[in-house]
C-alpha cells in the first residue's frame, strides 16, 4: 500500500476507474464476440449483429477504452466477416 498521499489518491482513482470501466469493456467484447460466433455459424441475422458491434465499437472508442487505430481495425475484421 503506498504511503505518499498523492499516491493513496491516484490508487484510489485508479480503482473507481477501473470500476467505470469494466463492464463497458466487458459490453464491448461480448458484442464483438456474439457477431463473430454468428460469422463463424453463417447466422442469417448477421446484419443486425455488425450494426450492433460497431456501435459498441464507436461507444468503446468514444469513452476512451480502446484507440481510434484498433477501433478501425476491428469495424474493418468485421465488415470483412459481413461480407464473406
Amino acid at each position: 500500500m503506498p504511503i505518499i498521499e498523492s499516491s493513496i489518491q491516484r490508487a484510489r482513482l485508479s480503482l473507481k476507474q477501473h470500476d467505470r470501466n469494466e463492464p463497458l469493456r466487458s459490453a464491448y467484447r461480448s458484442t464483438v464476440k456474439r457477431f463473430e460466433k454468428a460469422a463463424a455459424n453463417g447466422s442469417a441475422d448477421l446484419a443486425d449483429l455488425y450494426k450492433e458491434a460497431s456501435s459498441a465499437i464507436d461507444h468503446a472508442y468514444s469513452k476512451g477504452l480502446i484507440k481510434k487505430n484498433k477501433a478501425s481495425r476491428q469495424k474493418s475484421r468485421l465488415a470483412k466477416y459481413l461480407n464473406k
